[in-house]
């Protein structure tokens, strides 16, 4: 029994008890630990149910199970990762380019919330997130600016407010990892997401009429 407070080791990785990011890199651990588990049994199950003949049903039925399993984790892991759709496109290669990767950045971070891969992983996947955002941010207020896009001031307002919640976010990060890190993933997903399905497809047209491509 480990000791409210102490520390746990699981696969060569010790941290405390009483750490947010500790719990929350157990319970990550433990559920691919299950997983694995489950797999060396399955494989002991299928062989010793061939001792049995080769008619035996178990060892079939646990082979059906093994080969389900990829399927059964992507569907129910597909929902928490976006991918890109034509429907995203703003018609401008260098902004379509930049929201790809976005997207990308946005998985990172997923894969760091529901998977055990430590917290430089996840301080990593965040950084490069938030800083690529502000990368494209003022990228596109560059094209509008020179373009004389006529929100200019009401979509840089939207994305200096964007950054201050995030800002405000990453405070919380640093107090509180574990209850914060799904909040925060959840709040970037969604922003950037609705807000290149949205605000970005109406300066976008208004640059392609300029003849940006």
């Amino acid at each position: 029994m480990i000791p409210a407070g102490g520390v746990c080791l699981l696969k060569n990785t010790a941290f405390p008890l009483d750490n947010p990011l500790g719990i929350s890199i157990m319970r990550k651990s433990l559920k691919t630990f299950g997983l694995s588990l489950f797999i060396v049994l399955a494989f002991l199950v299928i062989g010793i149910g061939f001792l049995f003949g080769i008619d035996n049903p178990v060892p079939w039925i646990m082979i059906a199970v093994l080969l389900a399993l990829p399927v059964i984790h992507k569907k129910m892991t597909s929902r928490d990762f976006v991918s890109w759709d034509d429907n995203l496109s703003v018609g401008i290669q260098a902004i379509d380019d930049d929201h790809q990767k976005l997207l990308t950045l946005i998985n990172n971070l997923q894969t760091a919330v529901l998977y055990p891969t430590g917290e430089s992983f996840e301080r990593q996947a965040l950084s490069d997130l938030v800083d690529y955002t502000k990368y494209h941010f003022a990228r596109e207020e560059k094209l509008m600016s020179e373009n004389g896009y006529p929100e200019y001031e009401e979509h840089k307002k939207q994305h200096e407010e964007m950054i201050a919640k995030v800002s405000r976010f990453l405070d919380s990060y640093e107090k509180d990892r574990e209850s914060t890190i799904d909040e925060l993933n959840g709040f970037l997903k969604s922003w950037l997401i609705d807000h290149i399905a949205g605000t970005d497809q109406k300066y976008s047209q208004f640059l392609r009429e300029k003849g940006i491509r």
